[in-house]
């Protein structure tokens, strides 16, 4: 039985997402917290094994109730919300150290009623297994990288690389603003981005990016050519590649061990497009997508990272890769950043 926090000003949603975890027969609610702070409170005295938020509530929304729980006493977070665009909020509380964001569920016999209680429920039973460590307060941003002349570190490696793969599940978001902010606008790298999320919320990682990072980044569109300097994010339901010339290439066709868009087909496809004009790096995430499609891409000569263990909140994609042999490098964010901007900037330019 899963002992689970539910967090929720609306005493109208309370009693309605208690009754909707309570139908499962899964969990126990431990505690109901009318705000933010009495969540602090609760999370403190209960030791919960997951906690279930909104995202703005009163006295302490859920950016700053994460904040607090991650640094005084981490347990597993997954933030609610009745409307994706509140993407501020749900995104600035992920990189604080939340799991996962999920909508709430429509009313009763509303037609998607059943899929999204089951998206709820299945999201909070997953991370509810994933082992949270404290996350220190003030941690500092990754500074912009210093540019160095490209590395010369092993036989075929490419001198400039065009196109950066990123792919991401569990923890991932915060990732990647770190890393897009550190390596800056003036990048001549385009940037392809699988992130696996809850349906809907895609659109405004992508608004969420652009903001926070300096880097614009949009939702990928089926024959958009991509430009330096920008980000594309896979769209939900598309896995997303990269054809001749440097044009996305969305398709519908099946999930790719359980995921679509899907991680091993984004990196397939920049394999048989860029080869060795290629970095592919792979994220902290639960499972293994991305695995497989990072060593295709390290066979065809491309330049290869995974996460390092210390800093991901699941080590179950990189570690895959690592297992596969796929990671050329394993890396912590800050150094991944500045690899990136080493590969991506010209020798001409770097001696400038």
């Amino acid at each position: 039985m899963i002992r689970l926090l539910l967090v929720e000003d609306s005493a109208v949603q309370r009693e309605f997402i208690s009754f909707v975890l309570e139908e499962d027969g899964g969990f126990e609610i431990v505690g109901t917290a009318v705000d933010g702070e009495d969540g602090v409170t609760q999370a403190a005295a209960l030791h919960p094994d997951v906690i279930l938020m909104d995202c703005q509530m009163p006295k302490l929304d859920g950016v700053g109730a994460t904040r607090i729980i991650m640094e005084t006493a981490p347990v597993p977070i997954v933030l609610m919300t009745a409307s994706p665009v509140e993407s501020e909020f749900t995104f600035d509380a992920i990189k604080n150290g939340a799991l996962a964001v999920v909508s709430k569920p429509p009313a009763f016999g509303a037609p998607t009623f059943d899929r999204m209680a089951g998206q709820l429920v299945r999201t909070v039973k997953l991370m509810s297994e994933v082992k949270v460590v404290r996350r220190w307060p003030a941690r500092k941003p990754l500074r912009s990288v210093e540019i160095a002349a490209p590395p010369a570190t092993a036989p075929g490696t490419p001198q400039h690389v065009h196109i950066v793969g990123l792919v991401g599940s569990t923890g991932a978001p915060g990732v990647i603003a770190e890393i897009l902010t550190a390596v800056g606008p003036k990048t001549n790298a385009t940037f392809l981005i699988v992130q696996h999320m809850s349906e809907g919320f895609i659109a405004g990682f992508a608004a969420w990016l652009t903001a926070r990072t300096g880097i614009p980044a949009e939702l990928a569109v089926d024959g958009i050519l991509t430009q330096p300097g920008r980000a594309y994010i896979a769209p939900d339901g598309s896995h997303m590649g990269i054809a001749a010339h440097g044009r996305i290439a969305l398709s519908t066709e099946p999930e790719d061990d359980g995921f679509r868009p899907s991680g091993n087909y984004l990196f397939r496809s920049i394999a048989r497009t860029y080869g060795k004009n290629a970095l592919g790096v792979l994220l902290t995430g639960m499972g293994r997508d991305g695995a497989s499609g990072l060593l295709e891409m390290q066979r065809a000569g491309a330049l290869t990272v995974a996460q390092d263990e210390e800093s991901s909140v699941v080590f179950g994609m990189p570690g895959e890769a690592v297992r596969l042999g796929a990671a050329g490098r394993v890396l912590p964010p800050d150094d991944i950043a500045r690899f990136i901007a080493e590969c991506t900037t010209d020798e001409s330019e770097a001696k400038r």
